[in-house]
């Protein structure tokens, strides 16, 4: 067996060289057990925009292994999500390709087939410890591990006769097949982004590859055997699987496969906004945000789980927002298209530590790419919202509407308690506005303004401003007074754009008629 801190020999380490003879081929495979989280749609985005750099691919694959943990419709939302995104993958379930089956599942006989070669080789063992005798030793044994110093004392392969072993597989008796660690070796792996990590095989488990019970193999050998068949050259994953790189290492060397070993980037964990430990969903239900792209129904549970799509988010601010979750272009610039990323992404220059997850930031995003858009795309998406209350309203208003105040949001959702006014005269007067802007000669200079403006024939803006601005001096009245009282009229509350835009937006006779209820009410 050659040493494996020689695996890696003469291997191309700089991502951002030249590729060697290999084609760049980069996989996500996720499971599907639940909702997609963020985290891993940021495994997903550097992968895309590793394979997109270097002309490579991008291959879809469900690692479905774990029947017990299969959630019905986690696989349709998780390709729901991707499509959301923008995220385009070359192959994969549901997008074909040469390579295939893509769903683990569907490959038992492959595996099969490669625990055979371990089994025969004495690279594996055959291990028929009920979970009751393993729950035992781990209480007579401290920090009890299945490895090269415990196997001789467990009943598997390595200590039971041949016969015994026959007529225990004769009799259905249910096992595992584990991987043989030999002790005494420096395993190499060699990572993009953290460097040469070195790790003896002493402390290396015998991990489980292979469970007869549902004829599935585990994690660990099927991706391995995966990542051979479809020529993965590079594997980016979360830091969460570099505890399993060793193991991976050395099946790959039990197999002989050298040169089709791939390289590995174990990117940082997405931490919480405040305190310690990774990103959950426990985090975005106490902060009030989105931990999945899409909205998640349970369907054990019936929860319902918030999702970035139907919170408002627009796709490409948040996939700006997790590329710089970790890495950054070592510039000052922070709005980026998707394809602006792929030229400029490194990932050998992703942070080795976690990344803060600054929710905030990403609504900081989405305001910006309000800002970036046309009123036209932003009044599409306002339209449908005002004809929930307004169902009669033109889009040609509301495009109107869009230009005045889109700009002062953050999500289009916000824009109708913004802009309701606009739409539907005020039926209630804010009281602190009222006790703030209402004086007591109010009354009778807003009945002198509606007056001069129901003379008015041309009642554009520039007409409008021209003509109160005059009256105001001519009167000898604050404009401030005027101006505050007079949107109190017409709002219902201090906010909004500037009077005359309201007005002339309102037209003569709703202004008038908001302006004459106003100071019957208000007195």
């Amino acid at each position: 067996m050659p040493p494996f801190n020689r695996i890696f020999a003469g291997r191309n380490n700089n991502s951002n060289n030249k590729m060697s003879e290999r084609r760049v081929r980069v996989r996500f495979a996720p499971s599907p057990t639940g909702a997609l989280h963020i985290g891993g749609v940021r495994t997903a985005l550097y992968n895309y925009l590793f394979a997109r750099q270097h002309g490579g691919d991008l291959v879809f694959r469900i690692e479905d292994t774990d029947s017990t943990r299969f959630v019905p419709g986690a696989e349709d939302y998780i390709i729901e999500s991707f499509k959301w995104l923008g995220i385009h993958f070359d192959e994969g379930v549901s997008f074909g390709g040469d390579k295939g089956p893509y769903r683990q599942s569907e490959r038992r006989e492959i595996y099969k087939e490669y625990v055979g070669k371990l089994l025969s080789s004495g690279k594996a063992y055959i291990a028929f410890d009920t979970p009751e005798e393993l729950e035992q030793k781990r209480g007579e044994v401290q920090n009890f591990q299945y490895d090269c110093h415990t196997r001789q004392s467990m009943r598997n392969s390595l200590t039971l006769p041949k016969d015994e072993i026959e007529k225990l597989i004769g009799e259905g008796k249910q096992y595992v097949v584990r991987f043989k660690v030999e002790p005494g070796q420096d395993i190499l792996v060699r990572d993009l982004i953290r460097g040469d990590v070195h790790v003896k095989s002493d402390i290396v488990d015998d991990k489980v590859l292979y469970k007869s019970a549902d004829e599935l193999p585990t994690y660990h050998l099927a991706n391995i055997v995966d990542d051979h068949l479809m020529e993965i050259s590079h594997v980016i994953r979360g830091e969460e699987w570099l505890p399993s790189a060793p193991l991976h290492v050395m099946l790959y060397d039990a197999f002989g496969w050298h040169d089709s070993m791939p390289e590995f980037a174990h990117l940082p964990l997405l931490l919480k906004p405040d305190g310690k430990g990774k990103l959950s969903k426990r985090d975005g239900d106490r902060l009030g945000f989105p931990v999945f792209p899409l909205e998640w129904h349970d369907p054990k549970t019936g929860e319902v789980s918030r999702g970035y799509r139907e919170d408002g988010y627009f796709p490409e601010a948040v996939l700006n927002f997790l590329a710089l979750l970790g890495w950054n272009p070592g510039t000052e610039q922070e709005m980026f298209t998707l394809d602006e990323l792929v030229p400029l992404f490194d990932i050998t220059k992703c942070s080795k530590a976690g990344a803060r997850f600054a929710y905030d930031k990403g609504i900081w995003f989405n305001h910006e790419y309000i800002l970036k858009k046309s009123a036209e795309e932003i009044s599409s998406l306002f339209l449908p919202i005002v004809r929930e209350h307004c169902p009669e309203e033109t889009a040609e208003r509301v495009l109107q509407v869009t230009r005045m105040m889109k700009d002062r949001v953050s999500f289009v959702k916000e824009l109708w308690p913004l802009c309701s006014f606009f739409f539907q005269a005020p039926t209630e007067y804010d009281e602190k506005t009222v006790k703030k802007r209402w004086k007591e000669d109010s009354a009778q200079q807003l009945n002198e303004l509606a007056d001069v403006l129901e003379g008015m024939d041309d009642f554009s803006l520039e007409n409008q401003e021209a003509v109160v601005h005059n009256w105001i001096e001519e009167k000898g009245y604050k404009l401030g007074n005027i101006m505050n009282a007079w949107r109190l009229t017409l709002v219902g509350e201090g906010k909004g754009p500037g009077m005359f835009d309201i007005s002339s937006f309102l037209g003569k006779a709703e202004t008038l008629g908001r302006m004459r209820k106003a100071i019957s009410v208000l007195g």
